[in-house]
């Protein structure tokens, strides 16, 4: 199953809020990614980079460039749960 996303917003910190078709939002922290993969390391390098970051086509995922991700699954099943 794809948890489609909405929208994203990036936060203080390196954390995303991410807002799913389903109606649920959740926080994702990209932080562990910087030790897991070089190409994150990119948006601590970057001035501005990070809050560049926009929904890839038809919701399958956020994106910063060519080089940097995130799969909605990984987004919704690691991202904590934000209640309003």
């Amino acid at each position: 199953m794809f948890y489609r996303v909405k929208d994203v917003t990036p936060l203080a910190e390196y954390r995303l809020q991410v807002r799913f078709v389903n109606g649920e939002t959740k926080q994702y922290d990209v932080k562990p990614l910087f030790d897991e993969w070089e190409a994150f390391k990119a948006l601590t390098h970057t001035a501005g980079l990070f809050e560049q970051v926009r929904v890839d086509a038809h919701g399958y995922g956020v994106c910063w460039n060519d080089d940097i991700d995130l799969e909605c699954n990984e987004l919704y099943e690691r991202g904590i749960s934000i209640t309003a």
